[in-house]
């Protein structure tokens, strides 16, 4: 996977935030990294190949992204402040990391925390309205839990991890591991171009696919289970309980993206729509009485493609948001 081919993918330039507690965050100013820059350690991530038999270790950087299992250890050379770790799978995983060895002073002001999903300039991926944990138990404090070895396991395919480390060799190594997940809910794509299934069964929840990059989504198969037609015409989708809703925006968070088009209507496709912002996200909204399905297949948009988007309706909200 090309640098070239992932040119959107960490349009967060970051000012993350870590929970300490219930409502205390701490925004990181300085630790700011361009785009390439974090695509570059993305890229050169994916790119490794390691034979099976070899445990893959490496030293973290204050702010770096892991893609690839192994073993990972932060030793500070100076005081660190604003630290976060990007951690992410295939759409099919969920991650799981361990602490092998911390040597850090909890009592002086030490921290570090994991979190369940993603913080890209003050916006979180799940959105609190797509994840099963209120807010301030998707923070899981190292300091606070008392365990001598703990792992922490997310519920969907990224999480975060954010350290402030006061003395140098202060220093911690933990394991990063993929699980299966057999039903993903909330994805990340790695990638601009691809395919998914999304299958929501029988659970009242919400699901999103959030794909960083300008693309275009076709549909070839949705399964909504059965609705009123009456009920549906008067109160449209939301109103059936059960839909897919294509979202666009310059965020993360679903709740604040630019809806584009729902859908609540069992078809066979191809149906497509063009999306010419940073993240497109196809959003899932299930009531928990059926088995819905999603099919989809999406792809960069070229350089070509964007200019002649350029001044329509639907850029000009993407480019303010």
């Amino acid at each position: 996977m090309s640098g070239t081919s992932r040119a959107q993918l960490c349009f967060l330039l970051l000012s993350v935030t870590a929970l300490r507690g219930h409502a205390r965050f701490l925004d990181i100013q300085d630790n700011e990294i361009s785009p390439e820059g974090l695509l570059s350690l993305l890229s050169s991530e994916l790119k490794r190949e390691l034979p099976e038999e070899f445990v893959y270790r490496r030293a973290l950087r204050c702010l770096d992204m892991v893609a690839i299992e192994g073993q990972f250890t932060f030793t500070a050379e100076r005081p660190q402040l604003n630290c976060a770790v990007f951690f992410i799978g295939e759409p099919s995983d969920i991650i799981s990391i361990e602490y092998d060895s911390v040597n850090i002073d909890c009592r002086g002001g030490d921290f570090i925390k994991v979190f369940d999903g993603w913080v890209m300039k003050g916006e979180k991926f799940p959105s609190t309205q797509d994840h099963l944990l209120p807010l301030y138990e998707r923070y899981s404090d190292y300091c606070e839990t008392g365990v001598s070895r703990p792992i922490t396991r997310s519920s969907q395919n990224v999480a975060m991890l954010f350290f402030r480390l006061h003395q140098s060799g202060s220093s911690f190594t933990v394991t990063f591991r993929k699980l299966i997940n057999p039903f993903p809910c909330n994805v990340v794509s790695q990638t601009p171009e691809g395919s998914f299934t999304m299958v929501i069964p029988q659970q009242h929840r919400n699901c999103s696919f959030s794909i960083i990059y300008p693309v275009e989504i076709q549909i070839g198969e949705l399964s909504l289970g059965q609705h009123n037609d009456l009920k549906r015409s008067i109160l449209g989708c939301a109103g059936s309980g059960d839909f897919v809703e294509l979202l666009g925006g310059n965020g993360m968070d679903t709740s604040k993206m630019f809806p584009m088009a729902d859908l609540c209507y069992s078809f066979n496709g191809p149906a497509q729509m063009k999306v010419g912002c940073d993240n497109t996200v196809v959003r899932m909204v299930s009531s928990g009485k059926f088995v819905n399905r999603v099919s989809f297949r999406y792809r960069l948009l070229g350089h070509q493609e964007l200019q002649q988007m350029k001044g329509n309706s639907v850029e000009d909200v993407c480019l303010r948001a």
